[in-house]
């Protein structure tokens, strides 16, 4: 991952499509969302069905594996073959070909781009305190607001028929996420910007909140352990081997593993190089926090499953006193969103990255930083699971699943409400339920679609057109 890293800004223009800068009154901006209704009415947010064009999705699939490590994208596979909620979790590409066809206001915000229930969770921010918010933004780039929103809530739906529950269950959680995002919008508006950047939402707050017993119960166990789970105390043991005053990241193939050249001490300088242009991207401050520490090993380490055959990996660091440091970098490739929206404004997807969290969640982590390789690669940098708390949807019963919608909802506007122009997007959702009710059609109409694409992969397996392997996440 050597090299140099470019930085570049967005353009007074590229910005101007996120939000308006000018004095006009919110009362204004409310009036001009709602006139949007006439070109694009929300009634019309509930249609889908797949274009005469729309190309094989294992094809789509295997188009995106170019520049993958190959010998990784049989894991990909088998993760995504799990369930359809997997495969959904990693086709992102698909869903943004087809949403690229859908109606929309023309109304853009910093999107996340993959916006599924699985890139929510609980984090600490710098401060150590532990939020709510999304937590992942590899396809993150400016984009219609709408987007995020049926991408999440078509997430709902398929988890629910994981679960096994109603279709009504279906459509209340996916309607709830609608409804969420429609009414956090609008007490959003009548915000200042500045309240509205500063907006944080507590994890501790919402275990207070959890009308079950049993999942409150559940979440206060999840935060307890998170905290307990450090770097120094909990992950380091886990992961590295020491003796001999060596440090090692401990290989767990084909999950974990020591790509040869790492032996080689030049690639372990250019490693080097490039870490010298990451530290360029921390703030002064963070850049004297990471000058204590050494870079001892690196090893690649899969994650996820859209990122599976990216080259993603743990940067092993020890301070004074045996101190270690555990940075994840990963490999960031163009938005999946950019052949529908245009080109990022960063020369560098990993600078996209990072410019895009830092616009999308209320904290994020003080060593978000990026870089690029000698060969071309874009890279974003990140501490290794800093006291992070995952949801664990499987154990969601009908009414876990409808509150957990609403949360979201509202967590995304919230995250929309940073970057685009909250009076405009709510005067155009308005007060009734006709959006929240077209988003449900529309999520299980889509949910269908990704049945049937996970149908199409499973069979592109069992005729040997693709390889498929299952491999125990650790």
């Amino acid at each position: 991952m050597p090299g140099k890293s470019h930085k570049s800004q967005p353009t007074d223009e590229e910005m101007a499509l996120l939000h308006d800068n000018t004095v006009s009154p919110r009362d204004d901006r409310r009036i001009r969302g709602k006139m949007l209704r006439e070109a694009v009415p929300r009634e019309s947010h509930a249609e889908w069905k797949p274009a005469a064009d729309r190309p094989d999705p294992v094809d789509m699939l295997e188009q995106g594996n170019i520049g993958r490590i190959q010998h990784l994208i049989p894991i990909r596979y088998g993760r995504m073959l799990q369930t359809p909620f997997t495969f959904f979790r990693g086709a992102a590409a698909l869903m943004a070909r087809d949403l690229a066809k859908t109606p929309n206001s023309k109304v853009r915000v910093q999107a996340c781009g993959d916006c599924h229930l699985m890139n929510f969770g609980a984090f600490a921010t710098p401060e150590r305190n532990v939020v709510f918010d999304l937590n992942d933004f590899d396809e993150t780039l400016p984009a219609p607001w709408e987007w995020d929103i049926k991408r999440l809530a078509t997430s709902y739906v398929l988890a629910c028929r994981d679960n096994g529950l109603k279709q009504k269950t279906e459509i209340a959680a996916a309607e709830s996420v609608a409804q969420g995002y429609r009414e956090k919008m609008a007490s959003m508006s009548k915000l200042s910007i500045m309240d509205i950047w500063y907006e944080q939402i507590p994890w501790e707050s919402i275990i207070a909140k959890t009308g079950d017993a049993d999942l409150m119960k559940r979440r206060q166990e999840q935060l307890k352990k998170a905290k307990k789970r450090t770097i120094q105390l909990y992950y380091y043991p886990k992961l590295v081997e020491s003796g001999g005053g060596k440090y090692k990241i401990k290989d767990n193939p084909p999950l974990i593993f020591h790509p040869p050249e790492v032996e080689n001490d030049v690639f372990l300088e250019k490693i080097k190089g490039s870490l010298q242009e990451y530290r360029n991207t921390l703030q002064w401050d963070k850049q004297r926090l990471f000058d204590r520490y050494k870079l001892v090993d690196f090893a690649i380490k899969v994650v996820g499953i859209g990122s599976v055959g990216t080259t993603c990996g743990i940067l092993l660091f020890i301070g004074p006193d045996d101190d270690p440091l555990l940075l994840q970098v990963k490999e960031a490739r163009p938005s999946v969103l950019e052949p529908y929206v245009g080109k990022s404004a960063f020369q560098n997807n990993g600078e996209r990255v990072v410019a895009g969290q830092r616009i999308v969640q209320a904290a994020s982590d003080i060593f978000l930083g990026w870089t690029r390789s000698d060969e071309g690669k874009d890279f974003y940098v990140r501490q290794l699971r800093d006291t992070k708390v995952k949801l664990e949807p499987q154990f969601w019963d009908a009414k876990e699943m409808v509150a957990a919608a609403k949360l979201m909802g509202e967590v995304l506007a919230r995250s929309h409400a940073r970057s685009g122009d909250a009076a405009v997007i709510s005067g155009y959702l308005g007060n009734g339920a006709e959006f929240d009710r077209a988003i449900g059609q529309f999520s299980v109409v889509y949910a269908d679609q990704s049945e049937k694409d996970f149908n199409a992969l499973a069979a592109a397996v069992e005729s040997g057109r693709v390889s498929a392997v299952k491999v125990e996440a650790t």
